[in-house]
């Protein structure tokens, strides 16, 4: 019930993430707790401190012990690994290149190709290199070429919005990519066939959707922006070290589920950036090591939440879990209510898609809806007025693109 009351805590706390960051400009002798308690990276790692002082407090150091020891912390590490990897100047401009070659193709005025292709083709892309890299790779990309350049508020929630969502659809055509397909895949049965059959191709209509509808309604401001040919020409990078970045890239894909494997090939990774350090930016380990931070304390907060959470989604029928899933993900990790709903013995199929299907639709709601969307918090927040996205416009702004990925994975 203590932990309960935490998880509530620290929601609430999301939303309020503005109000601490004003008391941190106040000039206030105690501006520095203040603009910590402002980093929406930082809230579930700070409650989960709580919880953990309060569990050693009256259940003793062992059962707490016992206890971090029982919580699986590799989700955090990899994203932390793939993070980093992501962003780095060798990969950010192949990517680069790629969307700039397919926003060629695209007959559109300004920066709508680019902006199309950013929307569509990356987080689907997604679905092969894991959404966390999708993310930080689109964000980056967004981050240079629109957030940068002075956009409307109204068009930076409406792409931070959709980018959510997408993200977290458009890594459903493999059963590998997104964390709340990746928790239940092995247990179920679902490969790669299985995935493009039942998610795949509906998860990539509702995508092209929601960035075609995006892209319509601020037309006129993006057909004024022109793209800047030689953002992503800079600095060449030497071919046989893009081809060594991507080889590292998708030796942390392969190993996702080993962390002793990918976090050394990460190290390894950290000597060879080191080695070549003139052809890379800044590294984003403190972002990366944030978005770490938010989701090892999702973990230790989520862990003692089955207790009302399970029975919750148990006692919903195969129409019921679809809706009650999506509602449920704006307030949890989708990957905890699928993970619980594997441990459940006896559900039908219809049952098991309709859970999956509405934790991914709902993952755009809010931060904490789905793994990859601190990292993507991250990249893009400081380009928000005062630096700070509100949770509730957030929401407001996925809430289109998430009805359309709803209404394709429950009716098509």
């Amino acid at each position: 019930m203590i932990a309960a009351a935490l998880f509530a805590v620290a929601i609430v706390h999301t939303f309020c993430t503005k109000y601490f960051d004003r008391l941190a400009h106040s000039g206030s002798r105690h501006a520095g707790i203040w603009h910590l308690l402002a980093e929406v990276e930082v809230v579930f790692g700070f409650w989960a401190m709580v919880l953990m002082v309060l569990f050693f407090a009256l259940e003793g150091s062992g059962p707490a012990k016992d206890y971090i020891n029982s919580r699986n912390f590799t989700e955090p590490l990899f994203v932390f690994a793939i993070m980093v990897i992501a962003a780095t100047r060798p990969i950010l401009q192949v990517s680069a290149k790629l969307v700039q070659v397919l926003a060629k193709l695209l007959p559109f005025p300004g920066s709508i190709g680019y902006f199309l292709v950013i929307l569509i083709v990356v987080p689907l892309l997604g679905s092969f290199i894991t959404e966390p890299a999708a993310m930080t790779l689109a964000a980056l990309m967004l981050a240079e070429r629109f957030f940068g350049r002075g956009i409307s508020q109204k068009l930076k929630y409406g792409v931070l919005g959709v980018l959510f969502v997408n993200i977290s659809i458009g890594g459903t055509l493999t059963p590998f990519a997104a964390p709340p397909v990746l928790m239940v895949a092995g247990k179920w049965g679902w490969d790669i066939h299985f995935m493009l059959l039942n998610f795949g191709w509906k998860a990539a209509l509702a995508v092209v959707t929601n960035a075609v509808l995006l892209t319509a309604l601020f037309w006129k401001e993006l057909a004024a922006l022109e793209q800047d040919e030689e953002s992503s020409a800079a600095a060449p990078v030497p071919v046989a070290l893009i081809i060594t970045h991507l080889l590292f890239l998708a030796g942390v894909v392969v190993f996702a589920h080993y962390p002793p494997i990918f976090m050394g090939l990460f190290l390894f990774f950290l000597g060879i950036t080191h080695a070549y350090a003139r052809h890379q930016d800044r590294l984003i380990l403190r972002e990366g090591l944030l978005v770490a931070f938010f989701l090892a304390g999702l973990v230790v907060l989520g862990g003692l939440q089955q207790w009302w959470l399970q029975p919750v989604l148990m006692s919903m029928s195969s129409d019921a879990v679809f809706f009650g899933a999506t509602a449920l993900t704006a307030f949890t990790d989708n990957a905890a209510l699928t993970y619980l709903g594997s441990l459940v013995e006896g559900l039908s199929p219809q049952f098991q898609y309709a859970l999956v299907a509405g934790a991914v639709a709902g993952g755009g709601l809010t931060v904490i809806a789905n793994a990859p969307n601190p990292a993507g918090l991250t990249i893009l927040r400081g380009h928000f007025d005062g630096g700070t996205v509100n949770a509730g416009y957030l929401a407001l702004a996925a809430a289109v693109p998430t009805i359309i990925a709803m209404l394709a994975l429950r009716l098509l």
